[in-house]
């Protein structure tokens, strides 16, 4: 027995079920004590994936990520992907192997503790063999309880000590409890509410973590509200015919004019960023505005409000419903057939467009329309960054937020893949779909092995325009050469079927048969090679290069 074996006793012993990583002599003891206590391995190719793995079976299934990489260049490499996770919020606990305090001349030592606060992540370590259990278990506590992620460094010299005494378990995680509003601002917003003609609710990640779906469909139903989330929280509202679907960029026309007509709003568990709120524009000028947030340093941080309420968004939502109820209040709002038949006629797919397809190009809303009609129901999407990413956002619709993966906090390409992997891995009852740009798609391609390694019946869409489509849509209108961004065509199908999936190439809709044949039985992963047409725009790009 050895402090590593120790430290992988005690992670699988706080709740650790699966584990994510690339292994390294660093994190190779660790891993293994983690896996011969009952957790399951997933061995990435890159330690970015590998964590991003761990990021996304944390948003799927709410449990904190795992995930492991090597001390010195197996942590840097894992850095955009801790970023992304960092300014996520999500409760991650990276295992990361480091050099031993004395080892001051040895080429793996870099300070990564400076590393992980760089990018918003937590550093933590284990200290002495006396306190590793213990270190363990604050790093396991901040990354559940905070909801944060959390890098543990692991100096060798540390790992490689015996323990001065047997193994003993730490005691279970102390369960939090949610942070309940203050009366006179539930008063406050029920003032507000009440005063409202047309109120709107938009519902953030915050929400979903609080399980505040329900609770904010209450309140609406009394007010009379529209209801609508950012991008994270997609699927929360599923079903609900007053839902208007994502706000912001990939707001429908329809979606758009509802929100711009609201005299109230309420951000739930929403930051009210720009991308959410389209620089200020989704919003009317004379709305008034309520935030709740469990965390006061959220409230107000993007734009002014009327009120801020500290609190957590499901507890927040039945206080001022019952508030109001006592009041007797009651109000129709949006609540008309109307309305009603507005949104049912507006979202996307029904939307008219020009088809700019051809015998050798699919238009990418025609591709994704017909995806959204070919997939079940019980479907995972995960998307990658890029321009193509507003098609399956907009087009696909997903049952529950914990089926919608869109790791574009720190907007990188790349992370896709890997993101359906770990939903996949976490949700096997699902079809786990990956929407990727050829960008993306290439710099993950050592993924594609993993998929064919662990057989998951993953479809892997990729979006190829043969280009880095978002950079030719702003710099060529300007006139700049775009031999920079261009590139010639890769046959994803191919690299697909080299790494023991299926591959098919996908130009006109008929392509698509394939993958419904496919989809009949799924019998292991498939890559769709889609050639999309170049010169179709998406409509929030414009938005997105305003914000550089």
């Amino acid at each position: 027995m050895t402090i590593a074996e120790t430290v992988g006793r005690t992670v699988a012993a706080l709740g650790c079920r699966q584990v994510f990583g690339v292994v390294g002599s660093g994190n190779f003891v660790v891993t293994r004590a983690l896996v011969q206590s009952g957790a399951r391995f997933v061995a990435a190719r890159h330690e970015t994936a590998a964590v991003t793995m761990a990021d996304a079976w944390a948003r799927v299934t709410g449990e904190v990520g795992v995930a492991t990489v090597h001390q010195g260049p197996g942590f840097t490499n894992a850095v955009t992907a801790l970023a992304e996770a960092a300014k996520s919020r999500t409760p991650l606990l990276v295992l990361a192997g480091d050099t031993s305090a004395a080892a001051v001349r040895s080429n793996f030592r870099v300070d990564q503790a400076a590393i992980a606060v760089a990018v918003g992540a937590v550093p933590e370590r284990i200290y002495t063999p006396a306190t590793a259990v213990d270190d363990v278990t604050r790093a396991y506590r901040r990354a559940a309880l905070e909801r944060r992620t959390v890098a543990l460094m692991l100096p060798l010299d540390v790992q490689a000590s015996p323990p001065g005494e047997a193994f003993a378990p730490p005691p279970p995680l102390a369960l939090a409890t949610r942070t309940r509003p203050a009366a006179d601002a539930v008063e406050a917003a029920a003032d507000l509410l009440a005063a409202a003609r047309y109120p709107a609710i938009i519902a953030g990640r915050g929400a979903v973590l609080a399980a505040a779906g329900r609770p904010l469909e209450e309140l609406a139903d009394l007010t009379g509200a529209i209801l609508a989330t950012s991008a994270p929280a997609n699927g929360l509202f599923s079903g609900n015919p007053f839902a208007l679907g994502i706000a912001g960029g990939f707001a429908s026309p329809v979606a758009a004019r509802l929100l711009r007509e609201a005299d109230l709003v309420v951000a739930a568990g929403a930051s009210l960023n720009m991308w959410t709120t389209r620089h200020g524009a989704l919003l009317g000028p004379r709305a008034r505005v309520i935030q709740i947030d469990c965390d006061i340093d959220a409230i107000g941080a993007h734009r002014p409000i009327d009120l801020g309420i500290v609190g957590d968004a499901a507890e927040t939502a039945k206080a001022v419903t019952e508030a109001l109820r006592g009041r007797g209040h009651t109000a129709t709002g949006y609540r008309t057939e109307e309305v009603k038949a507005q949104i049912a006629s507006g979202g996307w797919r029904n939307q008219p467009y020009d088809d700019a397809g051809s015998d050798a190009r699919i238009d990418p809303r025609t591709l994704s329309i017909r995806l959204h009609e070919l997939l079940p129901r019980e479907r995972l999407l995960a998307i990658d960054s890029g321009h193509f990413m507003g098609w399956p956002a907009m087009y696909i619709d997903v049952p529950d937020p914990q089926s919608f993966v869109f790791t574009q906090a720190f907007q990188s390409i790349g992370l896709g893949l890997a993101s359906a992997i770990g939903g996949a891995v976490a949700r096997p009852d699902r079809l786990a779909v990956a929407a990727l740009g050829d960008g993306g798609a290439l710099m993950a391609a050592g993924e594609l092995e993993t998929v064919g390694r662990l057989g998951l019946p993953l479809l892997v869409v990729v979006y190829n325009d043969a280009a880095y489509g978002a950079e030719v849509h702003h710099f060529g209108p300007q006139g700049e050469p775009l031999d920079i961004v261009t590139f010639p065509d890769t046959d994803f199908a191919a690299l697909g079927r080299a790494a023991g999936a299926a591959g098919v190439t996908v130009r006109r809709v008929e392509d698509l048969g394939d993958v419904e044949h496919w989809l009949a039985d799924r019998p292991g992963p498939m890559v769709v090679d889609a050639k999309v047409e170049p010169t179709v725009v998406a409509d929030w790009l414009q938005e997105a290069f305003r914000a550089h």
